[in-house]
């Protein structure tokens, strides 16, 4: 909702660059989706890899911290 009020305002103060942005923002969302896949897939590895490290020190607590 911010982005479409930050937008209108744009839109009344200027209304090339306005209509500019809104025409260019799904050619840069294209562009950025790898980087975010990317970012999803480390983000998974890192946690899978964080639980495989901690996981012997869970079990060695007992049952009652699983």
């Amino acid at each position: 909702m911010a982005a479409f009020l930050l937008w209108c305002i744009l839109f009344v103060l200027c209304w090339p660059v306005a209509l500019l942005a809104l025409c260019l923002f799904p050619i840069v969302w294209l562009i950025t989706l790898p980087f975010r896949l990317v970012g999803i897939t480390l983000h998974g590895v890192f946690a899978l890899l964080t639980a495989m490290f901690l996981l012997p020190v869970r079990l060695l607590r007992g049952p009652r911290a699983i």
